[in-house]
């Protein structure tokens, strides 16, 4: 295995175009037939796809709501990512979701290619290709890569600014050395800096200013900075930021900085915000699942951390991930992607446990990680045939041997890990990833049909064969259905759904009429009821609260 890995990462060029087909195969399945997610997803590619419908570039709208929560960055990138789809010719190219999530895809690329390039300021050229083959096969950058959202392109900018600054800190603490900093490093730096305040504000600018902080306290000062060129990074980052946060403050008459600093961020910190309250230790618990099977190996290199805390590479790694994991596990809102852009760090300093050969005997720390790599793939080949079976009356045939597969390779993975084998269970924590992925992102949740509500009412709309219809709803309100449908989507009472229905323009009106909103819906149509029909009914689950639906879908030509 030594060998093999020696060979693999013998160049750069080698080591990338492994690593760029290791994250393909990891990031792929799916990217086009899971439905949108609601409700951050559709929300971002709708106020984009308003973006192209209306050409203005600077303002963020959801239908006729001003979406000022996070800055413009990443509606550029899916703006440009989607006509450059309608460009070439490809079919209902504002619609398609998986268009929306191509910056997505290219940033998880990107992460893990950059991860590579940060790690080679510790690890050597084959720790570097472990320690981004980590950062691949990490379920939660998996599940980012595959939504329109910012913080798969958000964790590539942090990924890039570390990168920058360990160079710059490695160089202080060996000085003489060859490899000292340029004006590429820094310049590398700023720009990332630059594009992470367009892509989420404030995150990735942070994160590398806690690490200096701590760094600052641990060197006694801020000297070993100048490598960076402060002066001319903050010009850098002007000239990349200022003009659109200028041009948002002129358009929106300061209601952007108002409304996304003022209740977004602050309400984040202050409050619970939109339901996401966890507990502090919320990402403790879900880490072992989220940057699985990275995290199994965690269990041995974290007495490595601890034991060489003092070492400059340790203490610059856990500058990185310790003090914001801290603040965010302290804050009342809780999304699993927040501890997103930590996670690289924490992929290096498990490898270099291995480098540096400072690892447990057998004992407790062994068998707890040989159990954690067994549980998340025995765990979903368990639990994914009761959950289809419960929720769609079938079993997830196509994926039961993915997932199968998966758990034997887990089990080669644990038995390396009885053995405090670090690198054998890297290999083969990877390697039981790739069949869970393609299971759970191609055969798993795009084919469980109770959670596809919207991607169906679509499909039994558009069999009808209307050319220009009008779209309303009633009782189901998801972001997804705007986006699928019309950013015209009409959200209606059932009392109110009837005088759309006979009210004049399009081809055909089209109502999605929840059970709960019909009896008034009929009992208002009952005069009428020659003139409209049901085309067909939609049962589901709604992701958002779990409450069962069932949905008719409503046609007057």
């Amino acid at each position: 295995m030594d060998r093999v890995i020696d060979a693999l990462s013998r160049s750069h060029a080698r080591a990338l175009a492994l690593l760029f087909v290791l994250s393909l195969a990891f990031f792929l399945p799916g990217q086009f037939t899971l439905q949108p997610m609601d409700r951050d997803e559709p929300r971002f590619a709708q106020a984009s796809k308003q973006m192209l419908e209306t050409g203005d570039f600077v303002d963020i709208r959801f239908q006729d709501e001003a979406r000022h929560k996070k800055p413009v960055g990443i509606y550029w990138l899916q703006s440009a990512a989607v006509a450059g789809a309608a460009r070439l010719g490809l079919p209902d190219a504002l619609t398609t979701i998986g268009y929306y999530r191509i910056p997505s895809l290219i940033g998880a690329v990107l992460a893990v290619w950059l991860t590579y390039w940060a790690a080679l300021a510790f690890l050597s050229r084959p720790g570097a290709l472990l320690a981004a083959g980590l950062m691949a096969g990490c379920i939660l950058l998996g599940v980012e890569a595959r939504l329109a959202k910012t913080d798969a392109v958000l964790t590539a900018t942090v990924i890039a600014a570390m990168g920058a600054l360990a160079r710059v800190y490695a160089a202080h603490c060996r000085p003489g050395a060859d490899n000292q900093p340029g004006l590429g490093n820094a310049l590398v730096f700023w720009v990332a800096v630059g594009i992470g305040i367009l892509i989420k504000g404030p995150i990735t600018p942070l994160i590398p200013l806690i690490v200096v902080v701590v760094l600052g306290v641990r060197e006694w000062g801020l000297g070993w900075l100048r490598p960076l060129r402060p002066g001319l990074g903050l010009l850098i980052v002007a000239a990349i930021a200022l003009p659109w946060l200028v041009a948002i403050y002129l358009k929106s008459g300061g209601a952007f900085f108002t409304e996304s600093v003022g209740k977004d961020m602050m309400g984040k910190v202050g409050g619970v915000a939109e339901k996401h309250w966890g507990p502090p230790g919320a990402y403790f618990f879900s880490f072992w699942a989220t940057f699985w099977p990275a995290a199994p190996l965690v269990v041995l290199s974290s007495w490595f951390a601890w034991r060489e805390r003092g070492s400059d590479a340790v203490a610059f790694l856990l500058a990185w991930c310790l003090p914001m994991w801290v603040v965010l596990e302290f804050l009342p809102t809780k999304l699993p992607h927040y501890i997103l852009p930590l996670m690289p760090a924490i992929a290096i300093l498990t490898v270099l446990a291995g480098e540096r050969g400072i690892l447990p005997g057998e004992g407790w720390r062994t068998r707890t990680g040989a159990a954690l790599m067994l549980l998340i793939p025995l765990g979903l080949m368990i639990g994914t045939p009761m959950a289809y079976w419960k929720l769609d009356g079938a079993l997830p045939l196509a994926a039961m041997p993915l997932l199968g597969l998966a758990a034997v390779i887990a089990a080669f993975g644990a038995r390396a890990l009885l053995r405090a084998d670090l690198k054998a269970a890297t290999v083969y924590g990877l390697l039981a990833a790739l069949p869970l992925s393609v299971a759970a992102f191609r055969f798993g949740m795009p084919e469980l049909q109770a959670i596809n509500l919207s991607k169906r009412l679509v499909a039994m709309a558009q069999g009808e064969r209307c050319q220009r219809p009008a779209y309303a709803t009633s009782g189901y309100r998801e972001p997804s259905l705007v986006f699928l449908t019309s950013t015209q989507l009409a959200m209606l009472s059932g009392i109110e759904v009837p005088g759309f229905l006979y009210a004049t323009g399009g081809d055909c009106r089209i109502a999605f009429v929840e059970a709960r909103e019909e009896a008034e819906f009929r009992r208002m149509t009952a005069p009428n009821q020659s003139d409209h029909r049901l085309v067909g009914r939609v049962k589901g689950i709604n992701i958002n609260g779990g409450r069962m639906l069932d949905i008719g879908v409503w046609i007057k030509r």
